[in-house]
């Protein structure tokens, strides 16, 4: 069984993180952790060490609990959501776990919802943490 966990550095990633591990442990699955960025040039070098630096965190909280665990920092030019999914595809995902934040109507009418694309599109189930 493979378990695909969507990172992005926020608060939620961590119930997510926990809740990977508890379905890792029960099912003998390996986890993958996936962080996306939409760009990669220069002028977000500083977000890619910052995504590289979380991914390394990841890894070993995952290590420590004694799961395989892989990490993917995805630059392809997609969305979050179209990227995560992709992936998913690619991979042959069983399972996807990601953390949610809470944003107000407005937040996500302009800044779309990552969650919401991953559920209504993910071709496995999909688990949020909030």
């Amino acid at each position: 069984m493979k378990i695909l966990v969507g990172y992005d550095g926020s608060g939620a990633d961590s119930d997510a993180f926990a809740l990977a591990v508890k379905y890792a442990k029960a099912f003998n699955a390996g986890v993958d952790v996936v962080t996306s960025l939409e760009h990669g040039t220069e002028n977000e070098i500083k977000d890619i060490s910052v995504a590289e630096k979380g991914l390394e965190h990841a890894k070993s909280y995952f290590e420590n609990e004694k799961i395989k665990c892989m990490t993917h920092l995805l630059i392809r030019g997609m969305s979050p959501g179209e990227d995560l999914v992709s992936f998913a595809v690619e991979n042959k995902a069983d399972m996807i776990i990601i953390g949610v934040k809470r944003r107000s109507k407005v937040g996500k009418l302009v800044f779309g919802s990552t969650a919401q694309y991953v559920i209504l599109q993910a071709p496995c189930p999909v688990v949020s943490v909030k």
